[in-house]
């Protein structure tokens, strides 16, 4: 980093621990991505209930080549986020993700969706509870009732046209997932 960690407390006392902590999770992110100019972590604790833990908030901004990229959560969702290092490690991985996601945009790659592909259903045993799908190119594509999305799969009869995600399986090519057309 070429600007010095910045950390700031509100409502909770620093420890050398934290701290050292922090720093530490800071330098992984510097040696992960080198474009880092500057990091400012606030760690606090806004809401204070007596009938529960305190949830802690760690906030970081990070200023980066070509931008700033900033990281939080409401810790009212995150009950996790009643032990402050579960908060600053949950914290640090999403800053970590959206480095990766500023890195990919630099380099200019971006994430394409396929469309599913398309296919026939050329076999199908109902009481097993799997069927056999034709590709326009003639391979035969295993899947389980329980790949086919939205109950669907008591409603598919030999020759129903149907979309898939294909992956491979223990014993070959299988639909991970399975679309009624």
């Amino acid at each position: 980093m070429e600007q010095p960690l910045k950390i700031t407390y509100r409502n909770i006392e620093p420890t050398p621990a934290i701290e050292a902590k922090i720093r530490e999770r800071a330098d992984k992110l510097d040696r992960y991505y080198d474009g880092i100019i500057g990091c400012h972590v606030t760690i606090e604790v806004p809401h204070h209930h007596q009938h529960s833990g305190a949830l802690y908030h760690v906030h970081i901004d990070l200023a980066v080549k070509n931008g700033e990229l900033q990281v939080g959560r409401d810790p009212a969702q995150h009950h996790a986020h009643e032990d402050l290092y579960v908060a600053i490690r949950d914290a640090f991985d999403a800053a970590r993700r959206r480095l990766q996601d500023h890195a990919r945009r630099q380099r200019g790659d971006l994430k394409t969706s396929e469309r599913p592909a398309r296919a026939r259903v050329v076999r199908l045993f109902p009481d097993e509870g799997y069927g056999f799908l034709e590709t326009p190119d003639q391979r035969e594509i295993y899947f389980h009732r329980n790949s086919v999305l939205n109950d669907g799969f008591a409603r598919l009869v030999v020759g129903s046209e149907v979309r898939f995600a294909e992956e491979m399986g223990a014993q070959g090519p299988q639909a991970s997932t399975v679309t009624c057309v």
